[in-house]
């Protein structure tokens, strides 16, 4: 964790004070819960807006539904420096997570306000809308309509008689114009965001510069056996689904340990798992698994899949039980940080006074949708004992400074650098 710094261009407590009034949002008994779509949200909107009107900033809804807040720069048409991530939830938990990022993205602007620095960009703090997974059950929406690829059959999906289409409306937007209005003059795109992890915390730095946003496979297995009778068929003569599932869930396992180290990022879990008829007296008749898998390298995740396919052929064969092929129901591919970007924020972390190395993430964020239409990299901060998504989620107010001051020196690097190659 950081030592507190008192030279940082960057003032903690304003930070503090946008975390602290957004924790303040939350539906009775359930810490920290204001999920998009959902009646709370709009009082965190507000709550911004606010915010960001008070810091002297011009703001406005998007098509998306994307709150953006912007700062003039000296050459209009030059294009644009834009910062953020997202304010709202997951159910019971998220003091920080999003939110620390929305907090800085803001603290920069004001910061260069204060110390009257104007900036060749625009510059553009943006809270996403619902980059959790919402209501429809579905998540990165403001930040894959901003990048012009949020599918349009999404918009018929229903929640409690909702759509996502009238919840798009309600936030502000406008479904119909999302398409027009996808984003083509981002020059860079910056998020800060709690590491969700032990790494920074452990070895004892401040800031994580994210090499690579992992890819996210997510393959369906299913078993068939046999419904017997549990007392009376021989151990020898069964076709136990739940047996041959229980194998597959061990193999997953060794094959993920086998990936998971050095050069990239690998993570596999069997997320869901349902058994049929789960009843006691009966030899299961068919299991269901879902992995869910993560990988920094596309090989990686190449090599893992073929070897579940194998992995389920040698299980069935001995085991008596059926394994259709694993079939993939979700596969996106990892997204690399900008190399000039990850350049800019080492460079950045070493003007600030602030520890750091690289490192992958294992999350997806609002980032990977904006690296379709411009350069984007993420910087990580410390959070205690690497939780998230839990009411107990908590990162230092000293180093999500630290992180604010790394993306101050490198916002003013960056417009240094791209405005060269706009001349």
């Amino acid at each position: 964790m950081a030592a507190t710094k008192t030279n940082l261009p960057v003032d903690p407590a304003r930070i503090a004070d946008v975390i602290d009034g957004l924790a303040r949002l939350t539906e009775p008994g359930r810490p920290y819960t204001r999920r998009a779509f959902t009646a709370l949200f709009p009082a965190g909107r507000d709550f911004l807006l606010d915010r960001f009107r008070a810091a002297g900033l011009e703001t406005r809804i998007d098509a998306a539904g994307n709150l953006v807040a912007r700062r003039p720069g000296k050459r209009p048409g030059l294009g644009t420096i834009m910062l953020g991530s997202h304010s709202d939830t997951v159910p019971d938990g998220g003091r920080y997570d999003g939110i620390a990022g929305v907090a800085v993205a803001l603290e920069v602007a004001r910061a260069l306000a204060d110390q009257g620095i104007d900036l060749d960009h625009d510059l553009e703090v943006v809270d996403f809308l619902a980059e959790e997974v919402s209501i429809f059950g579905v998540s990165c929406i403001g930040s894959r309509g901003m990048a012009g690829v949020l599918p349009e059959d999404w918009f018929s999906r229903e929640s409690n008689g909702l759509t996502l289409e009238q919840g798009i409306r309600d936030a502000g937007g406008d479904p119909a114009r999302i398409s027009a209005e996808a984003r083509k003059d981002i020059a860079a795109f910056l998020e800060l965001h709690i590491e969700q992890g032990p790494v920074l915390e452990t070895e004892k730095l401040d800031i994580g510069v994210v090499t690579a946003i992992a890819g996210i496979t997510r393959i369906e297995i299913v078993v068939e056996g046999r419904a017997d009778h549990a007392g009376t068929t021989p151990m020898g003569a069964r076709a136990d689904a739940l047996a041959a599932a229980a194998r597959l869930v061990t193999g997953i396992e060794a094959l993920a340990k086998s990936l998971s180290g050095e050069p990239g990022h690998f993570t596999a879990t069997v997320g869901e798992f349902s058994i049929e008829p789960n009843a006691a007296n009966v030899v299961p008749s068919r299991a269901r698994l879902l992995i869910d898998a993560r990988a920094e390298e596309r090989a990686a995740m190449d090599l893992f899949a073929a070897s579940v396919d194998l992995l389920t052929e040698q299980i069935a064969r001995e085991t008596g039980t059926i394994i259709a092929a694993p079939r993939r129901i979700s596969d996106n591919p990892p997204t690399p940080g900008d190399p000039l970007l990850l350049d800019v924020l080492d460079a950045a972390c070493e003007t600030a006074g602030a520890s750091h190395r690289r490192m992958a993430s294992g999350a997806g964020h609002d980032t990977a949708w904006m690296a379709r239409v411009t350069r984007s990299a993420m910087i990580f901060v410390p959070c205690l004992g690497g939780r998230s998504h839990a009411p107990d989620e908590f990162a230092e107010t000293d180093d999500i400074a630290l992180g604010a001051a790394v993306l101050f020196n490198a916002v003013i690097q960056l417009d240094k650098i791209l405005s060269q190659e706009g001349a």
